[in-house]
């Protein structure tokens, strides 16, 4: 049967008969609107098809755009999607379609991020209790299964228990210093090393459970210190692969092998970095950890000015079709090659107008430069002044003034608070002027006024951090800190650094690009000097006054 209309489905009035038509949709239709209750929370559009309902008044299909967002109510009828008719609203929580896909990719990257943690610890820890409980199981499941057969544990048997407890307790300290560390990042792929440790240890365990299973517990064998020298063994050759990890982990990667290059695409800054033999996934993370320690924080505001020039420069070129206009959407023919030839010849134009004005546009660069400059040396100058003035009304009492003085004696956090208004207007004019203003809060401002003021520091040590661009860690987390970085490579980011190798690394606002060359060989010859060889002679001219 045809559903009911929306305008005449209440409490008051009952839906209308199949095949009669509805007065009160007939009547909206008739003055072309129809009636709307009230929009309901959800953004939600409408498409009008013919205005038909039962055999042909009215129909609506409504097309949800967003179905929940955060802070929405979700109350409802069980068929409001068939009674209920509203039109587009605009909403505080609106989100549109690369905003929805890009909280969908970071969901997905957090969460595989977070269960191959999860799932690289619980492989670890199961492993671990494997290879530690093995050994005792060895000793334990003859007493437990034949203990009747055994034959009497000796001195000597009794020794190697000693050895097995401290040889666990050596292995237990050695895994947890090696292997059980807080993770300094997550990569992308698995560190091939560990995972081929992880698998002969495994292989190493399932061996030796095979050999007892069959060669003791089947024959329930009654020397009770061959059991325990095999558990001995078993420990021994455990600690030897633990030794094995330390060369590949830890020794592998000390001795140089390769010099990197790494360059700041958007200014060019540069750092050099010797790498040993590492896998490209390993080196950027190395690389990523020295660039927070070495390289000055990105500063995006002082690339705009090259960009505003250029867009200036351009901005006053004008281009006029003296023959008329052509037209916006040309069809396909003769006029549109006329169109299409037309617009290369004014592009030609531009840039050889572009190239005429680049001749003398040095001279602005040069100006402009200069002024910077200029203005600069001025800010800074007062900026000292103001700090220097500042910095003399505060004095550290001594512990006998303190006692003495009844008057207003400050901690470090108050008096930063009481000193910092007098230099806040020419420094805040200085960061402006070399564009680090957002680099810089009141607040972390105020922090380290104080605590220069702390550890009785000059006024030229607290202007340090603002005169000189300093590394990137010098700044709050929330200035510089990446959420994640992208690594882009030809080849597997699990193969290790080659001559030539190129891969990039890519933040939000900029990229790291990495060039690898392996380290020359050198050769190095003796040549013996003997030290009696050492003769000189003095040759005299006669012009000489000597």
């Amino acid at each position: 049967p045809p559903t009911a209309c929306g305008l005449c489905q209440s409490p008051e009035r009952a839906p209308p008969a199949a095949g009669q038509d509805c007065p009160q949709a007939s009547a909206a239709s008739a003055c072309g609107k129809a009636q709307q209750p009230p929009r309901g929370p959800w953004p939600i559009a409408r498409e009008e098809g013919p205005c038909r309902h039962g055999h042909g008044v009215h129909l609506l299909r409504v097309l949800i755009l967003l179905w929940s967002l955060p802070g929405i109510p979700q109350t409802r009828d069980d068929n409001w999607g068939e009674t209920t008719t509203a039109v587009t609203g605009t909403s505080e929580h609106s989100l549109s379609q690369e905003d929805i896909v890009r909280i969908t990719k970071d969901l997905e990257d957090s969460v595989g991020l977070d269960c191959r943690r999860y799932f690289s610890l619980t492989l670890a820890v199961v492993l671990g209790l494997l290879v530690f409980l093995t050994p005792l199981a060895f000793l334990a499941l003859p007493h437990l299964l034949w203990p009747d057969k055994l034959l009497v544990c000796g001195t000597a048997c009794e020794g190697l228990f000693i050895s097995v407890a401290f040889k666990l307790l050596i292995l237990l300290l050695a895994v947890w210093a090696l292997f059980f560390r807080a993770p300094r990042a997550g990569l992308p792929r698995v560190f091939v090393f560990r995972a081929l440790l992880a698998v002969l240890v495994l292989l190493f365990v399932v061996s030796y459970w095979l050999f007892y299973g069959v060669r003791i517990l089947d024959s329930q064998d009654e020397n009770y210190q061959g059991i325990v020298q095999y558990a001995v063994s078993l420990v021994d050759a455990l600690l030897f692969i633990h030794y094995l990890a330390i060369v590949l982990l830890e020794l592998r990667q000390l001795q140089p092998a390769f010099s990197v290059c790494v360059t700041r695409s958007t200014d060019g800054e540069t750092r050099h970095y010797n790498l040993g033999q590492l896998s490209i996934q390993r080196a950027a993370l190395v690389i990523i950890e020295n660039y927070y320690r070495d390289f000055s924080v990105h500063n995006p505001a002082l690339l705009t000015a090259s960009k505003s020039r250029a867009a200036k420069h351009l901005a006053g070129l004008k281009v006029y079709n003296v023959d008329g206009e052509f037209p916006a959407s040309p069809a396909t023919g003769p006029e549109n090659n006329a169109a299409t030839g037309l617009a290369h010849s004014q592009s030609r134009a531009m840039i050889a107008a572009a190239a005429r004005r680049r001749d003398t546009s040095h001279n602005e660069l040069y100006y402009e430069e200069a002024e910077h400059e200029r203005r600069v040396r001025k800010r800074k100058a007062r900026l000292v002044v103001a700090v220097e003035e500042a910095f003399t009304h505060i004095k550290r009492m001594q512990e006998e003034e303190q006692k003495k003085a009844p008057g207003d004696v400050m901690d470090p956090r108050e008096a930063a608070q009481a000193i910092f208004p007098s230099m806040a207007r020419s420094l805040q004019k200085y960061l402006r002027t070399t564009r680090q203003q957002h680099c810089h809060s009141m607040e972390s401002i105020q922090q380290h006024l104080a605590f220069c003021i702390t550890n009785d520091m000059t006024p030229k040590a607290f202007l340090e951090s603002y005169l000189t661009p300093g590394p990137t860690l010098q700044y709050g987390r929330e200035r510089w800190l990446a959420r994640q970085w992208t690594l882009v490579s030809e080849v597997s980011v699990t193969s290790g650094l080659k001559e030539g190798a190129i891969f990039l690394l890519k933040c939000i606002d900029f990229s790291l690009v990495v060039t690898a060359k392996r380290i020359p060989c050198i050769q190095l010859s003796e040549e013996f000097i003997d030290p009696k060889s050492h003769k000189f002679v003095l040759r005299l001219q006669s012009e000489t006054s000597v």
